[in-house]
């Protein structure tokens, strides 16, 4: 049987990839919901080059799937569909308590967001 557990720690700094193959950034973070114990959603870095200019993305959790092979978490989106997405600048984060946001964030990926 797979072990079906990651710590936190070598989660973060994980290569993202969508279906194709290509590079969709990295995971810098994940948020926890400490009153249900359960990751709600990881922290994405897309774009920039060496670290300036990159956005941000709350991705919810369950948008993504393990790559056990490679050591990647895959995310079924394109490119330009992770473009347009709900983002957020590295020095100023979304607020947990911004339902607008996170509704949108879920709706953009197509999850069912269960925490308010």
């Amino acid at each position: 049987m797979a072990n079906r557990m990651l710590s936190s720690s070598s989660i973060e700094g994980t290569d993202v990839k969508n279906a194709k193959g290509e590079s969709l950034g990295e995971i810098k973070d994940l948020m926890i919901n400490t009153s249900k114990g359960n990751i709600e959603y990881a922290v994405l870095s897309f774009g920039g080059f060496l670290g300036m200019g990159d956005k941000y993305f709350a991705v919810p959790w369950e948008a993504f799937s393990v790559d056990r092979s490679d050591e990647e978490m895959v995310l079924d989106v394109t490119k330009e569909s992770l473009e347009n997405a709900p983002g957020f600048d590295k020095d100023n984060w979304p607020k947990t308590s911004d339902k607008t946001y996170f509704d949108s964030v879920y709706k953009h990926y197509n999850v069912k967001r269960s925490w308010n």
